[in-house]
């Protein structure tokens, strides 16, 4: 293959440009102006990615691949391409406050969520092996410092230590999956494999079986980036270690997009496998859904809690995918959108529980909170039952799409135990609106919330409880998205 560059490819790849462009002006910027500029530069790098989240608007059917094939511009990219930049813009917006207060406010935070989500957004496009894993790397070495960025803080560094430690293990076998599907195929293109298995009779079996470990491997390493069993012990830890700010990002970007190209890989290169790979997702699911039910249901913590309540998120949406089927990664996108703004809203919460100056995690902390701040225990109360999956909230819509396919599809085991793993989750969700409406008050939380993460809050709130009234557009958007697979 002679490699072609045209430049009028490099119109399909603005928004990466524009992300990477942003960072680089604004690194400069910030190295003249010192901390004494991170507020600035917090507003400039969301303006900056609003702007390519523009440019990204899912607003009609796009199929294109570009750069020899490298890299995928489709509808579908573009769709999660915007909900990773829209998240990355929320969690900065409620990062804005916290980054006054002193030993946070460094201007290299808001530059280090810019790679990040350029590095996300190189891994959502990809459609090779070798630009999965530039992009899987790109956004890993930001979210690595992340993780110890309040690094005076010991449990803060355990955090880093640990999601750098497992984060490089995961890529170690990612890479070793790539290769083996590498030797087996001869190539590391996805158009080029679909192509081979698709013509791949009995004589090609032994390729097949090779791709196939290759293809396990693959699987594995990425469950670690959307924290599914069997690599999601990381995930309470970082979750409890890192800055709030931090693990607000973690539950949400980074796995929109690692979701993502878990889709692109199997509905896409691996499509003619479903057959193998959907047995192996199904035991991933099941497990995820059993771990994050009952792991939850005895912390104290929480952000533990929420950890593994987002272990139980990742094996709902592996239901839908399992299901191979387009109204399958519908359900995923919508289920995504959702919990994309129910992740927001309640990290955001947490990150204002506050008594004395102090930062307080633990639910007990939450008691009478009825009492002490009727308004927050009602916002409490709204991400909980959207969590928990009460309709008419945001969160039931979501599960209902995807046990909807999985049923569809005769998955009915795994709706099962999905619904019931649902009711345990349930509980521990509930436990915590009993706590702030049943327990007897303690001292009150802090009750000032800044301007800005209040406008924050407000649009997660009113997604989450209004989203029945106008689920159109997005259940549109997520179905021309899905159809790429069709």
């Amino acid at each position: 293959m002679t490699p072609n560059f045209d430049l009028a490819e490099l119109a399909l790849i603005a928004p990466e440009l524009t992300v990477i462009g942003g960072a680089l002006l604004l690194l400069v910027f910030g190295a003249f102006r010192g901390a004494r500029a991170t507020g600035g530069i917090t507003l400039l790098a969301m303006g900056v990615m609003l702007a390519a989240a523009w440019q990204v608007w899912p607003s009609g059917q796009l199929d294109q691949a570009i750069f020899n094939d490298l890299i995928a511009v489709d509808t579908f990219t573009q769709f999660v391409k915007f909900m990773v930049l829209i998240a990355s813009t929320l969690v900065l917006g409620m990062s804005f406050d916290w980054l006054a207060i002193g030993p946070h406010k460094k201007f290299e935070y808001p530059i280090l969520v810019l790679l990040s989500s350029a590095g996300l957004m190189v891994l959502v496009s990809a459609n090779d092996l070798l630009t999965l894993y530039l992009g899987l790397e790109l956004s890993s070495l930001a979210l690595y410092v992340l993780a110890t960025y309040d690094r005076e803080n010991a449990v803060s560094s355990e955090a880093g230590v640990k999601y750098f430690v497992l984060g490089a293990l995961s890529s170690g076998i990612l890479l070793f999956g790539a290769s083996l599907v590498y030797g087996y195929t001869g190539t590391t293109n996805f158009s080029a494999m679909v192509e081979l298995f698709s013509s791949a009779d009995d004589a090609q079996l032994p390729v097949a079986y090779g791709a196939i470990v290759g293809m396990v491997m693959l699987v594995v390493a990425l469950s670690f980036k959307i924290s599914a069993v069997p690599f999601h012990m990381w995930t309470p830890d970082v979750y409890q270690g890192a800055p709030t700010p931090v693990t607000m990002l973690f539950a949400t970007a980074p796995k929109i997009a690692a979701m993502a190209i878990f889709i692109r890989l199997l509905m896409d290169p691996f499509a003619n496998l479903l057959p193998d790979w959907q047995n192996i997702l199904a035991i991933i699911s099941v497990a995820s859904m059993a771990i994050g039910a009952f792991g939850a249901l005895t912390q104290t913590n929480i952000k533990r809690l929420l950890a593994y309540g987002s272990i139980g998120h990742i094996g709902y949406m592996l239901v839908g995918l399992a299901a191979g089927t387009p109204d399958g990664i519908k359900g995923v996108l919508v289920y995504f959108a959702l919990y994309l703004f129910m992740s927001v809203g309640t990290f955001g919460f947490v990150l204002f529980m506050r008594r004395a100056g102090e930062q307080v995690e633990n639910i007990s902390d939450l008691a009478g909170l009825s009492k002490t701040s009727p308004r927050g225990a009602l916002f409490m109360l709204l991400m909980m039952f959207s969590m928990a999956g009460i309709p008419p909230f945001a969160g039931f819509y979501g599960k209902f799409f995807i046990f909807f396919s999985a049923i569809e599809s005769g998955l009915y085991p795994l709706a099962i135990i999905g619904v019931l793993t649902s009711v345990v989750a349930a509980f521990y969700y509930l436990k915590i609106v009993k706590v702030m409406y049943f327990d007897e008050p303690v001292l009150g939380l802090e009750r000032h919330v800044p301007l800005f993460s209040q406008a924050v809050l407000l649009i997660c709130a009113l997604v989450t409880a209004l989203f029945f009234l106008y689920p159109a557009a997005l259940l549109d958007a997520a179905t021309r998205a899905a159809g790429v697979f069709s």
